[in-house]
């Protein structure tokens, strides 16, 4: 019997590093590039802090290290750890239109590398690997929809990507997709109404999961082979679906059409994020009358529906919520992840100006939403005068990219929360010769933080 898994086993054991084209290696250093940094920022956050503390209770002389310190731990519990360090600050990468963020299987696949004590060209297989699976079954599937969490996907390609690290044949492959796919279904709750410290955390979660299918499959476990199809697959829940093609013959691998945050902030705030910059320079906070952002629907169902949106709790509350991200911009003039801090979050004069904005889903824009992060706002200041802004594609969106300089500085500045400037030019000179590495330890080594053990 020929299964939807099969197409991907017989991919991934196929790809090799000779197949991959310049732009998709310098794509992959990119990302690490961006994984790192926000996961150095993220760093001394709590729920980072709860995940270190979990991945310590095992010491393993041999495992994987825990990203900012020397200890060494089961991979699946690196996986954890790492990924949450690097999703918490939601400043990791995206695909647009509801993909999530497939960065947050680095975190997995970094640790199977670490332990095993591969090069840098193989860790690059896997990721460029990992990033086709995903947005081919997100793609197929468009589990969001249907009330179900794109975190699967982390963990499918996590599976895969770890699995390719480990060298395996065609059929533990398969093992191994089986293994993530059948346990791993998880709901998309996680995304709504008052957030929590999990909304940060689940793809740190999906990765440790992807790490353990491909371990459990390294043991001789076997997984159901009907595990995406039919009536008793994922397809009971989806409904039922075709993969997305998977990159051949030069065409672009996937990975080259993510989008990298220049904010640390929620996706589909980017664009009103860069709109409100352009309109603080016209008109104070303090003149503001009225703010209406009109957006495309699942913007508005995602940050722009709720009370808490206008009322946020959590940091994870906040940084998921247009009116208050837009009411702190408009009136710092810049935009700052401090914006999120339990002080900021208090603000009057933010939650006054908040209470002024007014959040549409316009059909035009929910139409052009595949493809843009169409936003538009309108402002009304007291004298009666209007302002108009309009951003399809705010920077580092796929059509509007990141330089790789941008890319260092965005790392800079979030390395140096934590480590000397001597260290994070050292780590990001070995990030950019990723694909020349023997093995990750020149990448470790740099970000490790000079602190003692017990405060991980």
């Amino acid at each position: 019997m020929t299964t939807y898994i099969d197409p991907i086993a017989d991919y991934a054991h196929a790809l090799r590093y000779e197949d991959l084209s310049a732009d998709a290696i310098r794509h992959v250093k990119r990302c690490l590039i961006d994984t790192f940094g926000v996961a150095l920022g993220a760093f001394d956050e709590e729920p980072c802090q709860i995940a270190r503390k979990l991945a310590q209770r095992v010491s393993v002389p041999t495992g994987a290290r825990i990203l900012g310190t020397p200890h060494r731990t089961l991979p699946e519990l690196a996986a954890f750890a790492n990924s949450t360090m690097a999703r918490y600050f939601d400043g990791n990468d995206v695909y647009p239109g509801g993909g999530g963020h497939p960065s947050d299987m680095m975190g997995g696949i970094l640790a199977v590398a670490d332990q095993n004590k591969v090069n840098g060209k193989t860790l690059i297989t896997a990721v460029v690997l990992a990033y086709e699976v995903y947005y081919s079954l997100w793609q197929a599937t468009h589990m969001r929809l249907k009330g179900m969490d794109n975190v699967f996907y982390t963990t499918v390609g996590s599976a895969v990507g770890a699995a390719k690290v480990l060298g395996f044949d065609r059929a533990r492959m398969a093992e191994t997709i089986a293994l993530a796919v059948a346990p791993n279904v998880a709901m998309d709750a996680t995304r709504y109404g008052r957030l929590s410290m999990w909304k940060g955390t689940a793809g740190g979660n999906a990765a440790r999961n992807g790490v353990f299918a491909a371990l459990l499959a390294e043991a001789g476990m076997t997984g159901p082979e009907l595990a995406l199809q039919g009536k008793h697959g994922l397809e009971n829940l989806t409904g039922a679906f075709e993969l997305a093609p998977l990159a051949t013959g030069g065409q672009p691998f996937r990975i080259t059409e993510i989008s990298i945050k220049v904010f640390l902030s929620e996706g589909h705030s980017l664009s009103p994020i860069t709109a409100a910059l352009q309109l603080c320079k016209e008109v104070a906070a303090d003149d503001i009358a009225s703010v209406t952002i009109d957006t495309y629907q699942f913007a508005k169902d995602i940050i722009g529906t709720g009370p808490e949106k206008w009322r946020p709790v959590t940091r994870e509350d906040a940084d998921h919520s247009m009116p208050y991200i837009v009411a702190a911009v408009l009136i710092d003039r810049a935009f700052s992840d401090a914006i999120f801090s339990s002080e900021r979050r208090c603000d009057p004069r933010v939650l006054q100006l908040a209470d002024k904005i007014t959040i549409n889903e316009d059909p035009a824009l929910t139409q052009q939403a595949s493809e843009k992060l169409p936003c538009r706002i309108t402002l009304k200041t007291k004298s009666g005068a209007t302002k108009v802004v309009s951003v399809d594609y705010p920077r580092g969106h796929t059509l509007n990219p990141m330089s790789d300089d941008e890319m260092s500085d965005k790392f800079r500045g979030l390395a140096r929360r934590v480590l000397p400037e001597a260290r994070v030019n050292q780590a990001l000179d070995a990030l950019w010769k990723l694909d020349t590495a023997a093995n990750l330890d020149a990448i470790y080594d740099a970000v490790q933080l000079n602190r003692q053990r017990n405060i991980y």
